[in-house]
């Protein structure tokens, strides 16, 4: 089974928490749902390194990792998942989203809402959890 290590960023900025969408995927265990934002690591990169380059690749926002959240292993249908999850504070909250569709800063409380990715349940669960 094909393995892929990410990092995610759970997003702060004055009190709320940053949710994005994935579009429609052939995929029906992703398509269309809600995550926090992140990507794959390149040679040589960091974790921490590699959530500020993604989140400004893929919402254009500047961030500060401030301490890691979890690190979460799951399995979908067709490949394992290791996701490194830091809490992160940004400056601004207006994303530009250039690979979701949308996206919600959201209460600690309003998380259980949305329709999230299986790997990302657990970062939601840690949250609440805090």
């Amino acid at each position: 089974m094909k393995k892929v290590e990410v990092v995610a960023a759970v997003i702060e900025h004055h009190g709320k928490i940053l949710a994005v969408r994935r579009g429609v995927s052939k995929l029906p265990y992703i398509s269309e749902k809600w995550e926090f934002p992140g990507g794959k690591m390149e040679a040589g990169e960091t974790e921490e390194q590699t959530i500020v380059r993604e989140i400004k690749e893929e919402l254009h926002m500047d961030i500060l990792p401030k301490e890691k959240l979890l690190t979460v292993e799951h399995t979908y249908p067709d490949f394992h998942l290791t996701m490194h999850t830091y809490l992160c504070e940004a400056e601004t909250n207006t994303p530009t989203l250039t690979e979701h569709t949308a996206y919600k800063w959201l209460l600690l409380a309003e998380l259980d809402e949305l329709d999230w990715a299986g790997a990302d349940v657990p970062i939601v669960s840690a949250l609440e959890n805090r």
